[in-house]
């Protein structure tokens, strides 16, 4: 079992994060010593791996809650779940599509800009 700030160092995740996400039930089994202090197990952290996976790939809060609640419910919400992670999926590739169409757009300025140095150097050449 691990304390907040050895999750905080492994993870880099500040321990006012960790309280948030659990303050909000985005990790369902955080366990408390009998002082109330935060232990985390691996299960623990594979949650907080994934729920930062979701938070950096832009799934609001509402939504990993909403996940939570159905993954606490069992079995029955599997097919319920899958097709939220689908769905999450299908927006992660999109914004990855217009992240490559705008870096294209980016990487031809910069040509163009070699172009235009090599010019003006071949111009500045004195013989």
């Amino acid at each position: 079992m691990l304390t907040i700030g050895e999750v905080t160092e492994l993870t880099g995740i500040a321990a006012p994060t960790l309280r948030y996400y659990e303050k909000e039930g985005l990790l369902p089994h955080v366990k408390r010593n009998e002082n109330g202090k935060r232990l985390y197990d691996e299960d623990d952290l594979s949650w907080i791996q994934f729920v930062t996976a979701l938070r950096a790939t832009g799934m609001p809060i509402a939504q990993i809650q909403k996940y939570v609640y159905l993954y606490k419910e069992g079995e029955s919400t599997i097919s319920e779940r899958k097709m939220m992670m689908l769905h999450h999926k299908k927006e992660i590739e999109k914004s990855i599509r217009d992240l490559y169409f705008n870096l294209d757009k980016i990487n031809y300025k910069l040509a163009l800009y070699d172009v235009i140095e090599s010019q003006i150097e071949r111009t500045n050449i004195k013989f």
